[in-house]
Order: structure tokens, then sequence, then C-alpha cells
């Protein structure tokens, strides 16, 4: 469902994705992990034809990533880090505005806006300008908006951060219930405990290469173990300062 050979990623002597092979199956979970800078977003962005690459190729759902075309947009839904929300409209209006690009009937697109309303628990919300929202909201409309046109690969940067418990445990029990239908889920998170919990498919990057590919069932430690011995240690310090009695 995603395909990726050789993909690479320069800009002048800095290369941010290095030779980046993807072979993610239909209805699979999969993270992808790093630290900041690591490439995870400039790879994203290469899946979903923002950023042409430098070299090699990919393929989502059958469709090559670059150049995007329509049929590529129609086939993939993004959940961009920077939500790309309008203030001046309502969650709502939101999504009647996806509706409408995507080419859905008044119908479906209210009987589809009902339902993600619902299950995002943002009912209550729906009338409410995006200036007025809490980061919670504005993440779960922007999530309902990447759901709304029924997409078969959904794209999701860092869908946990910043969310209380109850944000964060709705949107988890969306997605497992969406991957057994079909849909093919890839996600960069930091929060390894909930990577831990509902991915099916692991795989880590840094400095641009991919150092680490396994199906979860194929973990043999916790996978914070893994990630801290291939991609970033914990940094200790001193600290001897801290606690000190004060004069």
């Amino acid at each position: 469902m995603i395909e990726a050979r050789k993909l690479t990623k320069t800009y002048g002597a800095h290369t941010a994705v290095d030779g980046l092979d993807l072979n993610i199956e239909r209805g699979t979970i999969c993270a992808f992990l790093g630290p900041n800078g690591a490439g995870k977003s400039t790879a994203v962005k290469m899946l979903t034809g923002l950023l042409t690459p430098t070299s090699g190729s990919a393929t989502v759902a059958g469709i090559a990533a670059s150049p995007c075309t329509p049929a590529l947009s129609r086939a993939v839904g993004v959940l961009p880090e920077s939500l790309g929300l309008f203030d001046s409209l309502t969650v709502e209006e939101h999504l009647t505005l996806t509706g409408s690009v995507y080419g859905l009937t008044a119908t479906e697109t209210r009987e589809r806006t009902d339902e993600l309303l619902s299950a995002l628990a943002l009912d209550h919300g729906r009338q409410t300008f995006l200036d007025d929202c809490s980061y919670g909201m504005r993440k779960k409309t922007a999530l309902a908006m990447a759901l709304l046109p029924n997409p078969q690969v959904l794209f999701l940067d860092e869908p946990f951060e910043g969310l209380d418990p109850v944000v964060s445990r709705s949107i988890r029990d969306l997605l497992v219930q969406i991957a057994p239908r079909g849909v093919t889920i890839f996600l960069t998170s930091h929060i390894l405990s909930i990577v831990e919990e509902i991915a099916t498919h692991v795989m880590m990057i840094r400095a641009g290469k991919l150092v680490f590919d396994s199906r979860r069932d194929g973990l043999t430690q916790p996978l914070e173990t893994i990630y801290f011995d291939l991609v970033e240690a914990p940094r200790a310090g001193n600290w001897s300062w801290l606690g000190s009695p004060q004069s």
C-alpha cells in the first residue's frame, strides 16, 4: 500500500532522507519514529506529493507519489503537524468545505460529518469558530477532515502531541477501529507508550537513514529500549546545582 525505493532528498550538501526503502501493507498502523531533524517530516512530504524527491521513487495506494496528482489527493488523508485550519470557520464549516473539495454530495458530507463529530466527541463544538477552540478540538477537527473523504491511506504527523488523555484515547481508539477495515495508517510520534500499544509495524530513522524495520510481533525488547539503543540515548546531566541548600 505504501512502497518506496531508495527515496532520497538532499538540500545542497545536506541529505535529509537517504535511500529510504518502505513496504507497508494494507491495513497496517505503521509508526515512523526518530528524533527531531531525523527526516520524518521530509519523508512524509515526499510520500504525500508535497516534496519532489532528489532521487528514488514511491507509490501510495498504487499511485506515484510524485508529482502530486488528483488521484493521489483522493487516495490519502493527511494530518499535518501545522493542522492547516482557518480561524474564521467553525468546526462544521471545515468539514463542509472538505466535502465539497472532494466532490461529496451534501447528504454524504452531512452524514459523515455527524458520524465523525460524534466519534471524536466534537458534537458540542460543531458551531465553534476555530479561533475559540482548544488545541485538542483543533487537532480532532483536522483529523476529521482527513478522514471525511474515506482515504485509503492516512498520514498523521504527531497525532497525539499536546493532547489530554481523553482526546488521545479517542483518537487511538478510532485508529485501531479503522485499520482492520483496510485503512493504512502511517504516523510519526514521540510518545513511545502509545506507539507500542497501537502500532502493528515500527520503523526508526536516524540522520535520514532507516535503522530499524519490524512488525510489532517481531519485537524482542521493549520499544523504548530499542529506540534508545538505535536512535537516540537519553542525555545524562550532573545537575549538582539542583536541590542545593539556599543560603
